[in-house]
């Protein structure tokens, strides 16, 4: 098995929901069938800091796109580098960013795919 390193940047994340795959404000619907992996460096966050990651998928390609993980990443880490789950996505996925308190953040962050 194969593990690449399909989309990566860095992004100065703000109260506006930023698609990491599309590298835009609105979210991507990708088909590329895989088990991928996010990796976000927070090492930049401070005390009042709190961010959303959400991925997204449709179970089946004509249904809508929903969230399937959530999380909230707030204050100084302990580990400076955030790693999802391995999630197996194929029908419309995408991955999203922002901030919901404190000050905007330089994040940069990788999508890998594992199979």
């Amino acid at each position: 098995m194969a593990i690449t390193e399909l989309y990566a940047g860095s992004e100065n994340v703000t109260t506006t929901e930023w698609s990491l795959s599309g590298d835009d404000s609105s979210l991507a619907s990708l088909t590329t069938a895989g088990v991928y992996q996010v990796f976000l460096d927070v090492s930049n966050l401070v005390g009042a800091d709190l961010f959303r990651i959400r991925i997204y998928d449709k179970v089946q390609s004509g249904d809508t796109q929903r969230v399937v993980y959530e999380a909230f990443i707030g204050g100084p880490q302990a580990s400076p580098i955030w790693s999802s789950p391995a999630l197996i996505l194929m029908n419309g996925w995408d991955v999203s960013l922002f901030r919901i308190a404190g000050s905007d953040r330089v994040i940069t962050w990788s999508i890998r795919q594992i199979a």
